[in-house]
């Protein structure tokens, strides 16, 4: 069976435990359930389906099990294998100390953006398909999270991020 990841969006350690969200996708019908970090990443194999009907069936069995949802963007480990082994960042010169964020979206962006655009040390590279690559370096002079804010004003909220380092370890 087809190995999958599931990238909830809003999961922190403090407002959701890792075993319940094992517990809700075990319920779900999914198999070799396992969650990586504390931050919403749960790999699991399932029956080959598209990608929006196994994120819909994990929110439901969520919901079911949790009382709550967190929006699930469903990726295949092979996918991710392919993006990390393709590496889209290496076209781009990065500042020295720049964090690699990839950001996964759930329908393609619109046609003819402008890119990279940029905002206190966050810049939007580019974009493949559903998964948007973006660099930053750290501004301690920046409002807020000036990164996220670029993001979600680019794209909207349906989107959840991911450090390089972190799809590495959910793709092992």
């Amino acid at each position: 069976m087809p190995a999958y990841a599931a990238l909830l969006r809003g999961v922190m350690p403090t407002n959701c435990k890792m075993a319940d969200l094992k517990r809700a996708f075990e319920a779900a019908g999914f198999t070799d359930v396992r969650t990586v970090l504390g931050s919403g990443n749960v790999v699991f194999t399932a029956r080959a389906a598209s990608e929006e009907a196994l994120g819909k069936k994990a929110e439901a069995a969520m919901q079911k099990t949790m009382g709550r949802v967190f929006p699930a963007i469903v990726r295949s480990i092979d996918d991710l294998r392919s993006m990390l082994a393709t590496d889209p960042y290496k076209a781009y010169r990065l500042k020295p100390g720049a964090r690699r964020v990839v950001t996964f979206l759930r329908d393609k962006p619109k046609a003819g953006m402008k890119l990279p655009a940029e905002v206190t040390g966050a810049r939007i590279l580019g974009f493949d398909g559903r998964e948007v690559f973006t660099a930053y370096v750290r501004d301690p002079s920046a409002k807020g999270a000036v990164f996220m804010q670029l993001i979600e004003k680019t794209f909207g909220k349906e989107v959840t991020t991911r450090t390089w380092e972190t799809i590495e370890k959910i793709a092992k």
